[in-house]
């Protein structure tokens, strides 16, 4: 088991019950992978972006830490990546 830190950057015209339920989703996408949430906060709230995201000129970030299997990222990727609430994701390895 390895340890993650994953940074979503979400859509900031979500209202404050979709950004609560998008956040639980992201985290229990984890635990079905056989991963455990260690850390779930929302890290900036309404950032501008350097250049739009799907049409979007703003942002909320939201940081993720978890423990899972190598093989596992893969999944949570692909999970991610179809959610249309999810702008952008970068998950990378903690030392």
């Amino acid at each position: 088991m390895n340890k993650y830190e994953a940074m979503f950057i979400v859509k900031p015209t979500l209202s404050e019950d979709e950004r609560k339920e998008l956040f639980t989703q992201l985290a229990d996408a984890v635990t079905k992978n056989n991963g455990t949430v260690e850390k779930a906060a929302l890290w900036a709230e309404r950032r501008k972006l350097w250049f739009p995201l799907r049409k979007f000129s703003e942002g909320v970030y939201y940081l993720l830490n978890f423990t899972a299997d190598g093989t596992a990222v893969a999944k949570l990727r692909q999970t991610y990546k179809l959610n249309e609430n999810v702008l952008r994701v970068l998950i990378t390895v903690q030392k």
